[in-house]
């Protein structure tokens, strides 16, 4: 573990280097690390600096969309996400009133717009998760 660390330490202060030299910056504060392992036997979090400050390590994070959890379970992405989609799913069932909603081809359109595009984006990342995970998006996608 302390190769691996070393190795991680001696790439983020290249890329310090590299930011400085190129007008970037790299914010030690806003910055964050995510041990992912899947070993069950205990085993530290490494410790590395930006500037001489250390970056926290958190079980979970969130990159372009996505939540990657420390065990890539992807279950804390799949429960928000489902969350997001039963709130658009309220929208389409005020819109779908028989007397006064919207026509079939139009609520399908707003389907594949608010629900279907959340549920396919990042799905080849989270898609090698458990199938019971994946069974929690199921029951939004019916009903929707």
């Amino acid at each position: 573990m302390h190769l691996i660390e070393r190795q991680l330490q001696n790439a983020v202060n290249k890329l310090a280097a590299w930011c400085d030299n190129n007008g970037h910056t790299i914010s030690p504060e806003k910055s964050r690390c995510v041990h992912i392992c899947r070993k069950r036997n205990l085993h530290l979090d490494p410790v590395i600096y930006i500037r001489n400050f250390a970056i926290p390590v958190v079980n979970d994070i969130r990159f372009l969309g996505v939540i990657f959890h420390r065990k890539l379970a992807f279950l804390p992405h799949v429960l928000h996400l489902r969350k997001k989609c039963e709130r658009s799913l309220n929208i389409l069932k005020v819109l779908s009133k028989t007397s006064w909603g919207a026509d079939r081809t139009c609520l399908l359109r707003i389907y594949q717009a608010m629900i279907l595009s959340r549920i396919d984006y990042g799905c080849l990342v989270y898609g090698s998760s458990r199938p019971t995970v994946l069974r929690r998006l199921d029951t939004t996608h019916h009903s929707s």
